[in-house]
This record gives structure tokens, sequence and C-alpha cells, in this order.
């Protein structure tokens, strides 16, 4: 007997507009700047947006961004509006599947989704389930690609009033696509996959020496309503343990962020409400990684790669410049009602479905915690990044508004699927690489 819940679906989901999908959708969805990027009256490039000016740019800001500016605690630089073009593979699968993606009843089903892009119409505000198709999106999007890794990842602790360094942790993390694979061989799945995952991460400690060797691994099936299993190695105890659903949310070695905001949202669709807010045309972090100040000191090597600097209040900003571009505004709820955030408002970019920007509130409603993830173009990155389609994450930073502290991340991500074997993703690496 199908719930009350799932019946209001249906029913929303058959009275809703079902418009199919175009290739002219497709070619809009992908290349949304081919004649030219957005234009907002008095923002142009080179210039910056301050305590002084940012009143009559607040609709081009998210929330959080908008107060840190008011309040003098950062400022932008607006660079070019570029196009972040990805890979032609991707592209290629999503024009493939064109029409044949549907939503199922329940909130984390689908069919039809194998490879590229689900869905690449305008979302519908008349629609009841846009949010979702969304979040599908991103949970299929081509962020890393097939296969990647951040070594090395540097994460500082740091007090917002003071800009004291309190910790730096030194991590190497891995990422791989068991299935929806476009690019790296075997395409368009890994086989054997008994467990029918769709996705692996692997994150090892590898300085400083009280965590060393502490490690992460997440497995995410490919059916959403199976429950993602997760493991941690503790280096100090010489074992693994399975972490529950509810650690997820936890403080992750205590910095000021949990497992479930990796890459700007890290969970299953299935654990969210999701609602789409609306199209804004707002200022967001995406720039040219070789182009910008660097940082030395933190990480130098070789092949004379540095990692982004920071400014700001407290050091918790990334120095880098800002463009305007199409974004869609996507709210996250949790069904589970003792989850400790009340809703996010996630600033998803609508060409790389990457998302960028993030602002967390707390149960009560208060802003609490505001994410961003810069965004480094790949042909201005690493050489052998060049051509790889991936919109580089280059750079984070975790603000919690309310104990004025914050996290930052300097990476060296690398799109080199010989960095991330599929045997690194298993517990047996686990213990292994703990000895």
């Amino acid at each position: 007997m199908m719930n009350k819940a799932a019946l209001s679906l249906v029913i929303a989901a058959l009275s809703a507009p079902t418009l199919a999908a175009t290739m002219q959708d497709v070619e809009n969805s992908f290349y949304p700047y081919k004649n030219g990027g957005p234009q907002v009256a008095g923002i142009s490039t080179g210039m910056v947006i301050n305590k002084d000016n940012v009143a009559q740019f607040k609709a081009n800001l998210d929330p959080a961004m908008f107060r840190f500016i008011s309040e003098g605690k950062y400022a932008i630089k607006v660079g070019d509006t570029t196009s972040f073009d990805l890979h032609s593979s991707y592209v290629d699968a999503t024009k493939a599947r064109l029409g044949k993606v549907k939503l199922g009843a329940k909130v984390g089903q689908i069919e039809g989704a194998d490879a590229g892009r689900p869905f690449v119409g305008e979302p519908d505000m008349s629609d009841p389930r846009a949010g979702e198709k969304l979040a599908w999106n991103f949970k299929y999007g081509y962020n890393w690609g097939d296969s990647a890794a951040i070594m090395p990842f540097y994460w500082k602790f740091r007090n917002m009033d003071s800009g004291k360094v309190e910790r730096t942790l030194k991590f190497n993390f891995h990422f791989l696509n068991y299935t929806h694979r476009v690019n790296q061989a075997p395409t368009p799945a890994l086989t054997p996959n008994p467990s029918s995952l769709f996705r692996g991460t692997y994150v090892q400690v590898v300085e400083p020496f009280d965590v060393k060797n502490t490690q992460l691994l997440i497995h995410r099936y490919e059916d959403d309503l199976k429950r993602d299993n997760a493991y941690l190695y503790l280096g100090f105890q010489r074992r693994v343990r399975r972490l529950s659903t509810g650690q997820v949310t936890d403080a992750f070695l205590g910095s000021d962020i949990m497992i479930e905001d990796f890459e700007g949202y890290n969970g299953r669709i299935s654990d969210m409400n999701w609602a789409f807010k609306g199209t804004r045309n707002i200022l967001m972090p995406f720039y040219n990684h070789n182009d910008m100040a660097l940082d030395s000191e933190t990480h130098s090597d070789k092949e004379g790669y540095k990692v982004v600097a920071f400014t700001g209040q407290g050091g918790c900003f990334p120095e880098i410049t800002w463009q305007l571009r199409k974004v869609y505004e996507l709210e996250s709820s949790s069904v589970d009602k003792n989850h400790p955030i009340g809703k996010r408002s996630h600033f998803v970019d609508a060409q790389t479905f990457t998302i960028p920007r993030t602002v967390a509130y707390d149960r009560k409603g208060d802003m609490w915690k505001t994410f961003t993830i810069g965004q480094s173009h790949p042909d201005h990155h690493l050489a052998s990044n060049k051509g790889s389609g991936v919109s580089i994450d280059d750079a984070f930073s975790m603000i919690d508004l309310q104990a004025n502290h914050c996290t930052t991340g300097q990476f060296k991500g690398q799109v080199d699927p010989k960095l991330s074997p599929a045997k690194k993703f298993t517990v047996q690496n686990l213990r292994a690489s703990g000895r």
C-alpha cells in the first residue's frame, strides 16, 4: 500500500509541467555564456566590492557574503565571467540519454540516469520536484570527473578574531566513481562491482603525528535509498570501526566541517527535502588558479605548484577573484528532525553543477555556517589538469559565524586515475595503510 507522502509526490509529478528536454536545452545548460556573461549595472571586471559600495549589489551576493562585506571582514575583486566547459564525453552522455531519465515515486528514486546530466531543462518554480532534479544533477555531476585526488590537502583551524592558526592538518583525499563513468577507462562502470557502489571517497591524514594515519572510507550505493557505509580507521587504536549515521554530522577531527559538508553536500538525495528557490546572477568564487596570489609558505613542490593564499578577517577568506554567474538557489532540509542544521541554502553553479557557496542555518533559523569552495579553471591550473573538463575544487573556507571561527582548505587537486585505484577504496586498505 502506497503511503500518503509517496502518493502526493506521484500526484504532484503527474500534474507538473512535463515539457520534453531538447538538444537546445543541452546547449543552454552546458554553455550558458556562449553569448556573453550576465550584466549587472555597476559591476565590472577589476572593480572591488567592499563595505562602502556593497549595498547596491545585495541582489548579486548570497546573504552570508553580503553580511561579511558589509561588516568589513572581506572585499571581493570581480573577475571576467568565463566558461567552464565540462568534458565533451559528459555532454555526449547527456545527449544520449535525453528524454530517458525519470524520477521515481519516492525521493531518492530515479530511472534511466546511468551517465551524464539527468535533467537539462531550466528548473520550473511550478514543478514541486524541481529542487530534487537539481540535487540529482549535482550528485551525478562531473565533479572531479570519474576519479581524482587532492594530494596534498591542508586544513587550517583559525580564530577569526585573532587570526591565529590553531592547528594544521595535512590530508590526501581520493575520489572514485564506480558507475556513471564517461571518460576514464573503463566506461560506463567498473567491474566487478558486486555491492553496486556508485562512488567511493577515501581520506588519509598525513600530519600531524597525533592523528597520522586516521582514515575515512565512504561507500555510496547506486541505490540512493540504501544508506552509505562509512568506516573510520584510528591510527592510535589500529582498528576499523563503522560510523553511525549520526556521526557524519559531527565535527570532523575538531574542524568546523562535518563529513556531510564535503563538496558542498555529501549525503543521499533521500536524506533531504529539496526546494528550488529561484535562478539568480550572483558573484561566485570562479577563477584561474595560476593568475591568483599564491601561498608558497604552506606548500611549494618540484612542479612549482603553490596553493591559494587567504586574506580578510582572521585569514578566513580565499584571496581570489569572483565571477558574476548564473546560479540556482537550492534549499535542503533534513528528513531527520534531530539533524543539527535547520536548513541549507546551496548556490549551485548552473554550468558546472558544483556547489561553490552554501549558507547553513541552525534549528532556530539563525545563520550558523557558510561554506566557500573556490573553483579553478582546469586549463589554468596544473598542466596535467588541462583539458580534463573538471571544475577544480581549489580552496575552501568553512566559517562558523556564531563562534567566530573558521577552517580553511588549500588544495593540490589532480585529475589523474593512477592516483585513485579501486584497491584504495576497501576496508582492507584501511588496515594495510594503517600499519
